[in-house]
């Protein structure tokens, strides 16, 4: 197989790619290939556990902020139905499939990861939206900031319209005066939660978004 020089990732960066233990080797690459040996800023790496059916399916994000860019990463994991077919349909003559691919292709075909990095200028970037989420709040206890946060990045890519009936503040009519609406970049966000992810998560997904907030319009 063909190999490519790809340039070493930050310590740190490593690490918690280690840490999140999906397909680290994989994920490390195709986070060096994309950042191409610019500097690193700041970084967050999230793993998220979902569940499809009877499988529990597991995917990662990693954001990494650069003097120029914010790099986005992205891995999960799925059955590959084309070569579970090709492997049945093999099954009884010339070069028949051996028990393990009939089992594999019963389950739903060969494991396939897929990895994908985007990378958006800075000047792009229009909102960095961070949503606390803070249980108990008449007891809140200052500088805690919750236990779970939403980070919201938007880029113009995906947006999101929130219309609602317009009104000209006369509570008697009755006139059709249309709508009123927001449109708001809604391109990725990642939920943190100190019970689920750890104190540890939490504050660097914090971090993070600082950093990058103070990185636009530089």
């Amino acid at each position: 197989m063909r190999s490519f020089d790809v340039p070493t990732l930050p310590v740190d960066l490593t690490a918690a790619i280690e840490r999140a233990g999906y397909y680290p080797a994989l994920v490390g690459d195709v986070v060096a290939a994309a950042l191409a040996g610019e500097q690193v800023r700041s970084h967050l790496v999230h793993l998220e556990t979902t569940f499809d059916h009877d499988v529990i399916r597991r995917h990662v994000t990693v954001l990494v902020l650069t003097p120029s860019r914010l790099v986005i990463a992205h891995a999960d994991d799925h059955a590959d139905e084309a070569a579970g077919a090709s492997v049945t349909d093999g099954v009884g003559g010339a070069g028949a499939s051996t028990d393990a691919e009939l089992d594999s292709a019963a389950a739903g075909g060969q494991e396939v990861a897929t990895a994908t990095t985007e990378s958006i200028p800075l000047s792009a970037v229009r909102g960095v939206m961070l949503t606390h989420v803070v249980s108990d709040p008449q007891n809140y206890v200052p500088g805690s900031l919750g236990r779970e946060l939403t980070l919201t990045l938007g880029w113009g890519a995906v947006s999101r319209v929130d219309l609602l009936p317009a009104t000209c503040g006369d509570p008697g009519c009755d006139a059709d005066h249309g709508y009123d609406g927001t449109i708001s970049s809604d391109d990725i966000a990642l939920r943190v939660s100190a019970t689920a992810d750890g104190d540890v998560a939490l504050q660097q997904a914090i971090g993070f978004a600082h950093a990058l907030s103070a990185s636009l319009g530089q």
